[in-house]
């Protein structure tokens, strides 16, 4: 399974809504931050989708609870 740079970005931003930066330092969630790395990996490559399974444990259970939430 892939995941596009797309999703990802939806993602992202789903989850900064679902869990807003916290404290006086405003850190992100956990979900964002381990959603971050691969966004990041795709932007420097030029690439348009990656395959899920190269993701984190943590990107990948935000991706999939993402997709839940919003099917």
């Amino acid at each position: 399974m892939f995941v596009t740079i797309q999703e990802l970005e939806s993602a992202i931003n789903f989850w900064r809504q679902n869990a807003p930066p916290a404290g006086d330092e405003h850190a992100l969630s956990a979900e964002v931050s381990a959603l971050a790395k691969p966004y990041a990996i795709l932007i420097m490559q030029g690439a348009q989708r990656m395959p899920l399974d190269l993701m984190g444990p943590l990107a990948q259970l935000a991706i999939q609870q993402y997709q839940t939430a919003i099917s």
